[in-house]
């Protein structure tokens, strides 16, 4: 194992004890559908997403590390928001999130009753780095970012720690890929587990920008906010510390994208199927593998989460 790979699998076990106390080891399913899958429902992770993961693991970590702060500032679409706000309350600190203004309403509403403060007026996926760069400059807070983070990639890591742990003889682990927080966290634990265990990051063919990174071998960004059903996933671009894990250190194997119409169907499939309530972007995975972009043997998938808009399953499923 390399030097990078036993630093980072290190912060990724000392994660896991962190944020032990917070989370909930969710269940890797096996499902009728293939004896070969292997489901990790982040859909039953407190807040109904992975991202407390990252989430807790920063902000412990910062308080832990002192001094402590005045208070936590994010933007999301609304997962690492709920995120965020349960994370700061937990240790006591003020949290003010940014999400843009056309995000889903039950994300929003879940936010405010974790207690954060949430400014939605005039924020857009366009703008919103440079509304949380003034907000915080005027208020000293500090940011936790919702994939350019070591700790926040590190807490990632501890849900394909833990699916590893329980299933050790995977031949594939497949993510959602947005800004690659999710997908560096699992290439560092996955890798550390077997070279020869493959990567696979599933994204939006609407909102491919890692895929014409993982191509291109620099990060190329979009020149727009994409438009696609799997909302939690609408980043333009990686960052530097996503793209040297997956790529320059060729920890990720393959980036393969789904069209808007197999995200669709995955949905369908994940809840009339499997039983899971899925949100388009925890069914990344699902829509590749029903696609047949994964490949064959024992397939782990991290479904990452469950917060749907309602709205949308309903014309999802009646299509």
């Amino acid at each position: 194992m390399s030097e990078f790979l036993d630093e980072h699998i290190a912060a990724v076990r000392a994660a896991a004890e962190r944020i032990r106390p917070h989370v909930r080891r969710t269940p890797a399913l096996r499902t009728d559908l293939d004896p070969g899958l292997r489901l990790k429902a982040e859909c039953f992770q407190v807040t109904g997403s992975f991202k407390p993961r990252g989430a807790f693991n920063a902000i412990l970590s910062l308080v832990e590390r002192g001094p402590r702060p005045n208070g936590v500032i994010a933007v999301s679409s609304g997962n690492h928001a709920q995120a965020v706000a349960l994370a700061a309350r937990t240790v006591g600190l003020p949290a003010l999130i940014l999400i843009p203004a056309d995000a889903n309403p039950a994300k929003v509403a879940a936010t405010r009753a974790l207690g954060a403060e949430v400014i939605q007026e005039n924020v857009t996926f366009a703008n919103r780095e440079q509304r949380l760069r003034e907000m915080m400059a005027e208020r000293q807070l500090t940011l936790v970012h919702p994939f350019d983070d070591w700790d926040v990639i590190h807490g990632q890591g501890t849900a394909t720690l833990e699916l590893l742990a329980d299933e050790p003889d995977l031949d594939v682990i497949a993510a959602p890929l947005g800004g690659g927080g999710l997908l560096s966290g699992a290439a560092i634990a996955a890798k550390s587990h077997s070279s020869k265990l493959k990567v696979v990051g599933v994204e939006p063919a609407a909102a491919d920008d890692a895929y014409r990174s993982w191509k291109a071998h620099r990060i190329v960004a979009l020149e727009r906010t994409p438009a696609t059903l799997a909302d939690g996933v609408r980043t333009t671009a990686i960052r530097e510390r996503n793209f040297e894990v997956m790529f320059g250190r060729g920890l990720v194997d393959e980036v393969v994208t789904v069209t808007e119409d197999e995200i669709a169907a995955a949905v369908r499939l994940a809840w009339t199927r499997l039983h899971l309530a899925l949100e388009p972007t925890g069914a990344l995975p699902v829509a590749a593998y029903i696609a047949g972009k994964l490949g064959t043997g024992r397939i782990g998938m991290i479904l990452s989460g469950g917060n749907a808009n309602l709205e949308t399953v309903a014309t999802l499923l009646t299509q």
